[in-house]
């Protein structure tokens, strides 16, 4: 069977993997997001607490993924759970990073401007700096997303989700007809899937960056 007849024989379960795949790399980096920016709103004004978060989320990274999934499962078993927490960590450390780099770069003199006119610290962060620190963070969360792409693809063997699956059978039947056909589909999957975010990304920097600022 050529690869394309496997696609069109196989296409109903590569839609179903290709739409968990993208389902979980999405909810995590909901997840990576919310907390990255929060860790980096908490952190940026202390530069040792910015540098602590930066290391710590950093550490994280050392470990390898499919280490971290096998650590998890005694702990939150199989399937979705060691999924969604490796993912979820994994993507953090460009978010904390590019969130307190850019915080620390917000011009002084806007922040004093804010305070002039009788901005809470609050108002200050959601109206002026966080808007302003943006461009980087959002940089930030194309880079985790990439990452948590292929990634997301190891989480198969713990029973996740996703295009994973369809590799991990090919390698599992090494040897049959159709075992290259399915590492090259799930591959090819994980790729495109990653170059749709990213094109979706640009288009939300076209969105809600100024020109001004995107230069």
């Amino acid at each position: 069977m050529s690869f394309w007849e496997y696609l069109g024989s196989q296409r109903r379960q590569l839609l179903t993997d290709a739409f968990q795949h993208v389902s979980a790399v999405f909810q995590c980096m909901v997840l990576a997001t919310a907390l990255g920016v929060l860790i980096g709103v908490v952190t940026c004004r202390s530069p040792w607490a910015g540098n602590l978060a930066i290391l710590s989320t950093a550490s994280l990274l050392t470990i390898p993924s499919l280490a971290a999934i096998g650590l998890l499962i005694p702990l939150v078993g199989l399937g979705v759970a060691p999924t969604v927490i490796t993912l979820t960590l994994y993507g953090l450390l460009p978010v904390v990073r590019n969130s307190v780099v850019g915080l620390r770069g917000v011009d002084p003199a806007l922040v004093d401007a804010a305070n002039g006119i009788g901005m809470s610290r609050g108002a200050r962060m959601l109206r002026v700096e966080l808007p302003l620190a943006w461009p980087p963070i959002l940089t930030g969360i194309r880079v985790s997303t990439q990452m948590l792409m292929g990634i997301a693809a190891v989480a198969a063997y713990a029973s996740g989700p996703g295009l994973g699956n369809e590799i991990f059978r090919g390698i599992a039947s090494l040897g049959s007809a159709n075992a290259f056909n399915q590492v090259l589909a799930g591959t090819l999957g994980v790729v495109v899937l990653a170059l749709l975010f990213d094109a979706a990304y640009l288009l939300l920097g076209r969105l809600t960056i100024p020109r001004g600022i995107r230069g």
